[in-house]
Formats: structure tokens, C-alpha cells, sequence
């Protein structure tokens, strides 16, 4: 019988969240159904069935985690019977939680015999605990639970049968662990405190607030760019006075369409690494990968964390095809609606606080990728010109974060140099 296994959908996706079932045990299922929403570390995504068949069991109910690879459901040709559950599920649950599984025995079902008069069926008698059948002295074994379910129970001393349970068929899902421990009264003493549980639960002034899925994935990545890659960062403050004047004459050509500064600097970024494509690479181990095509992520941040959408072939692109691109992103990235080829594939990031009046930043990189662009705002500033006056100006400031492994000072600062200079003089940018 083929497994549903738990899909990845994004590059940087470790495990998935099962959202909603659109199937339930014993339904049709075609190749290109909507089959089930799986949450992954940056959206929330559809997932097709690849095949035909009907839904046999459902091994991981709503609102709990797969790793990658791991069976979420069984499959079933038409015409085979659908079975009440996958005989080796009880011993795959109890090798996984370190227990040795018991020989099979027989045990009769507690519920009534059905409308016509056939006998119970007899299942194994660790499927029957794990299914919440009773044995065959009346003793009630444990409700239906999934095997996360029970660790969860069993390490807060917490009694299942006392539980209803939310998942198909009344199965105790994690959810309802959660659920049983948030309402139960604090234990005078806990064997096993958690060094920092006890100063925030007596708190009444902090609220422990869960980290989303996206803001782990955040963490984890950048925490791992700080420590393992070396960056260093270059600063250039540029004159947009040409810039800006460029944009307007655009905006007035395209109307009702519409580019932003940060569409103008994706592009000239795109431009300069078509022309000198020194930071248009990844470091690995024993290679440098210099990739072909410039493929530009733009960063936008969600309250639950941060997402990077790619403007594949920037460079090929024309800056109202980029402004466009970039609205449909951000739009669906805060709708957590990104597919996993809208986040991936990227070879170089721009990251853009201007609109927030921050005036500089220094950025992580987003590994793989070799460098990552901080965009401050536009401010008007006082400069001394070649004549000695005074005069007003409108500049913002660059900060280049790059890796050292992959591309040395003076390459990096004659990268910026060329940006600099396609941002002061626009017309080279979509020459």
C-alpha cells in the first residue's frame, strides 16, 4: 500500500505542519486533487495528490508535525479494501518511543456489534490500545492518540482516557495536550522545572507568546550565516537627486502604473551584476558556484517573521515588470501564499528599510547566496560642491554585507562603485 508522505516545499522547510485534510478515509482521491494544507516554515500550501486511489488511514491528524519524508497517510488502489489501520503503525510507534513491541493477540472490540449481526473484527492488541478499543476483561485501554500525542502525555504524567480528543474519529492530537496543560492547576512543585519556566509563569506582567514557524526558520538561518559565515560590510552614501527626478518622469509615462525607488535599485543591482558578477555567486567547501542567471530576492517582513520572494532574471526585466513582480510577492507572501519556487533560487538580496526612515543598516546575509544589499532612506542632506557652496542634496546610504570567503574588499567596493554609479546616472540603468 503507498504512503502520503510528508512533501518539502521549500528549501529551508525541515518539517511540515498538517493544516487540513480536504479527504477523509475512504473518499476517491484523484492525481490533482487537493489532497491536504501543509504549513511550512515561510506559507501555508496546498498539496495535490500525485495519484489515484481512495484515502486510507490518516496517520497525522490536523495541527500536528511530519518530518520531511515521513508517511502522513496510506494510499489504496480502487477496489482494495480500506483498512481501519496500518498493522505495523503500533509497532513503528512503540520502536520510535524506545519500547519493544508485544506479539500480536486478539481482543474483542467494546462497541456493539453492528445493524447486521456480523461479529467484531479482531486486531492486534497494541493497534487496539493506540485505536482505543477495550480488552477482553472490560478494562478500557487508552483512547485513540497519536503517537506524539502519547509522549506528550506520558512525560506531564497527564491521563489520556480523561481526554476527548479533536482529531478524526475523536483522536487525542497534540493540540489537546496542550490544551489539558494550560488548564490544569500548577503542580506545587515540578520534578523536572525548566530553569526559566518558573520567573516567566509567575510573572504576571510577561506573556509567553509561541514563535511561529516562520520566526524559528528566521532565527535558525541567520543565527547560522552569523556564526559560520564571515562578513564584512562596505558603506557608500549616494546622490538619488537624478534618481528621483528619472522615477517621477517614469511614473508620469506609466501611469496608473507605478515604480518605487527600491524597483529602480533591484534593477540597477541586477545590472551591475550582469555586467561584474563578483558577488553573484555561492561559497561551498571546494567550489565556487558562479551562477548564470541574476535572480534577486527582495526582503519583506510579516509580523510573524521574514520572507525573501525572487525576481527571477532581474536583469532581463524592465523595472515596471519588477515593480509588478515585487507587488504580487509581497502581496502573497503576507498572505503566507508563496510557492516554494517564489522563495528559492535566489542569488543576491535587497533589503530595504527606507520607508521605515532608518538612514543605515548593516543586513544578514541570506545563505547561500554571497551578499546582501541594506537600503537606508532618502534624507536631503547639506553638501559642499567642487565651487565651495553649499547646496542641498538627496542621498541615502548603502550598506553591502558580503562573504569573505567568497569575495575579497577591494572587489566588493568595486561592485558598490559601479552601483553608485548607475543609481547617480539612471538612464544606464535600462539602457
Amino acid at each position: 500500500m503507498p504512503e502520503i508522505l510528508m512533501p518539502r516545499l521549500s528549501d529551508t522547510m525541515e518539517e511540515g505542519v498538517v493544516s487540513a485534510w480536504h479527504k477523509k478515509p475512504g473518499d476517491k482521491v484523484t492525481a490533482g486533487d487537493a489532497l491536504v494544507d501543509i504549513e511550512t516554515d515561510k506559507a501555508l500550501m496546498e498539496y495535490e495528490a500525485y495519484e489515484d486511489g481512495v484515502l486510507g488511514e490518516i496517520l497525522v491528524a490536523e495541527g500536528e508535525t511530519a518530518s520531511i519524508g515521513a508517511p502522513i497517510a496510506t494510499l489504496v488502489a480502487e477496489g482494495e479494501t480500506v483498512p481501519a489501520a496500518r498493522p505495523a503503525s503500533a509497532a513503528e510507534t512503540s520502536a520510535a518511543n524506545g519500547q519493544v513491541a508485544a506479539p500480536p493477540a486478539t481482543v474483542t472490540d467494546a462497541p456493539a456489534p453492528a445493524a447486521n449481526g456480523a461479529a467484531p473484527a479482531t486486531v492486534p492488541a497494541q493497534a487496539a490500545e493506540a485505536a482505543g478499543t477495550a480488552t477482553s476483561d472490560g478494562a478500557r485501554s487508552r483512547p485513540p492518540s497519536s503517537p506524539l500525542a502519547r509522549r506528550l502525555a506520558r512525560e506531564n504524567d497527564i491521563d489520556l482516557t480523561a481526554l476527548t480528543g479533536s482529531g478524526p474519529g475523536g483522536r487525542i492530537v497534540r493540540a489537546d495536550i496542550e490544551s489539558a496543560l494550560k488548564s490544569a492547576p500548577a503542580p506545587a512543585a515540578p520534578q523536572v522545572p525548566s530553569p526559566a519556566a518558573p520567573a516567566v509563569a509567575e510573572d504576571p506582567d510577561v506573556e509567553r507568546v509561541p514563535l511561529s514557524r516562520i520566526r524559528k526558520v528566521t532565527a535558525r538561518r541567520l543565527t547560522e550565516s552569523m556564526q559560520t559565515t564571515p562578513h564584512f560590510y562596505l558603506t557608500r552614501i549616494v546622490d538619488v537627486g537624478a534618481l528621483l527626478a528619472f522615477r517621477k518622469t517614469l511614473n508620469e509615462a506609466l501611469s496608473p502604473a507605478k515604480v518605487s525607488v527600491n524597483d529602480l535599485i533591484v534593477k540597477a543591482c541586477a545590472t551591475a551584476l550582469r555586467a561584474n558578477p563578483v558577488l553573484n555567486v555561492s561559497f561551498t567547501e571546494d567550489n565556487l558556484l558562479v551562477h548564470k542567471r541574476v535572480n534577486v530576492g527582495v526582503a519583506v517582513a510579516l509580523d510573524d517573521g521574514l520572507v525573501v520572494p525572487v525576481i527571477r532574471d532581474a536583469d532581463r526585466k524592465s523595472v515596471s515588470q519588477i515593480g509588478a513582480d515585487t507587488r504580487e510577492l509581497a502581496g502573497r507572501a503576507r498572505e503566507q501564499r508563496l510557492t516554494p519556487q517564489e522563495m528559492s533560487g535566489g542569488t543576491f538580496t535587497v533589503s530595504n528599510l527606507g520607508m521605515f526612515g532608518v538612514d543605515s543598516f548593516t543586513a544578514v546575509i541570506n545563505p547561500p547566496e554571497a551578499a546582501i544589499l541594506a537600503v537606508g532612506a532618502t534624507r536631503k542632506d547639506v553638501v559642499v560642491g567642487d565651487d565651495g557652496e553649499f547646496t542641498a542634496r538627496d542621498r541615502l546610504t548603502l550598506t553591502l554585507s558580503v562573504d569573505h570567503r567568497a569575495c575579497d574588499g577591494a572587489t566588493g567596493a568595486k561592485f558598490l562603485g559601479q552601483l553608485a554609479e548607475l543609481l547617480e546616472n539612471p538612464f544606464r540603468i535600462v539602457a
